[in-house]
């Protein structure tokens, strides 16, 4: 089957599917997959098959079209169709409550170098990715996905993927609210402090900061009780992008500048970060190039004080694919450093290193 007779087929496959003849298409798309030697075309009718078996609830089949879909995606070489690949398997694994491998997958579609696809499909990727954190509980993290799917969705007038993000945010405040009641029945503090944040950050990303800033002040007000340093930096946190919604850039900065104390005596790297990029946009857009100059600095500091370095090599661990092993002492190397090394103790401490450990 050629080029112009498979893509004459998927058409032909698209019209009964949307006319609701759904097991005809699917027998139309088989045949494609079958007898087509076009390998753009049989990525398409895959993709075409992922989706129908998706609305139709066949999750271990469109898993085993999103596999296939990938080998072909590597067969033709090209980025677009790998990020299209990655994301429905990613869908695929969330769909069976493979939570880590879609989160997995997700970071795979992320870390893809930039594509023409990406514009339209990251929006779909921090969505899943907010899902299969969701499946998890992790509510902080399954949030932050969330605004970055509705920040795409906005940026590309995608009202298909925002209504998507909304039934999540749904969801996600269903889950919050039964964590909220588990918490007051057993007068769980921690948990009631950590819902609480959570249903102010809900509230702020639908733009109701009205009933966000209560909700942050009663978060705020038992993380202080509690002794819970890192929640009152995540609380200020939500209280500076709010003011920064609101266009009150002042009020933000003094947030920061209690989050950043804080960060800093409990030693909260990735905190820091978040507070140093927040505070480089207020000073940007406030036309302070000293001020903004001084935290680019710091961010980039704080960005070399988190990477990975190999102790052998002196390269940036996870820029590359490459195999690492750790050794019984906990210091980590590139595989291919150790291996050209020799000798059988640790480079940096030592120690012997009889028994290492891949990662």
């Amino acid at each position: 089957m050629g080029q112009d007779q498979t893509k004459q087929q998927i058409e032909k496959g698209l019209q009964l599917y949307q006319s609701n003849q759904t097991e005809k298409a699917l027998q139309v798309w088989m045949k494609v997959l079958e007898k087509g030697s076009d390998l753009v075309g049989r990525f398409r009718v895959l993709g075409c098959l992922v989706t129908a078996h998706s609305e139709m609830g066949r999750y271990k089949e469109m898993l085993k079209f999103a596999v296939v879909q990938i080998d072909t995606a590597r067969e033709l070489e090209d980025a677009d169709f790998l990020l299209e690949s990655y994301l429905n398997l990613a869908r695929s694994n969330e769909k069976l409550c493979e939570f880590h491998k879609t989160i997995s997958y997700c970071k795979t579609c992320l870390g893809l170098p930039g594509t023409r696809a990406g514009a339209q499909l990251g929006g779909q990727v921090s969505l899943s990715m907010g899902n299969a954190f969701l499946g998890l509980s992790l509510f902080q993290k399954a949030l932050e996905s969330f605004e970055k799917a509705l920040r795409y969705a906005h940026n590309n007038d995608d009202t298909m993927l925002e209504c998507r993000v909304c039934c999540s945010l749904g969801s996600f405040y269903a889950q919050v609210k039964e964590s909220m009641k588990i918490a007051l029945q057993h007068g769980d503090r921690p948990l009631q402090a950590l819902c609480l944040l959570c249903f102010a950050d809900i509230h702020r990303s639908r733009g109701d900061l009205e009933t966000a800033f209560p909700r942050y002040d009663s978060a705020m007000s038992i993380m202080t009780e509690i002794g819970n340093r890192l929640g009152q930096v995540h609380v200020l946190l939500g209280v500076a992008k709010c003011w920064m919604a609101r266009k009150v850039l002042d009020k933000a900065l003094d947030a920061i500048e209690k989050a950043q104390d804080l960060a800093e005596e409990v030693g909260n790297k990735l905190s820091q970060l978040k507070l140093h990029c927040l505070s480089e946009s207020i000073y940007r857009s406030k036309g302070l190039q000293r001020e903004l100059r001084a935290h680019v600095v710091r961010f980039h500091e704080c960005v070399e004080e988190t990477e990975l370095y190999c102790g052998l090599c002196g390269e940036s661990i996870g820029e590359k694919n490459s195999r690492l092993q750790a050794l019984p002492c906990s210091h980590i190397f590139h595989l291919r450093c150790l291996q050209n090394n020799g000798p059988r103790s640790c480079p940096n401490c030592r120690r012997s290193s009889m028994k290492p450990g891949f990662v």
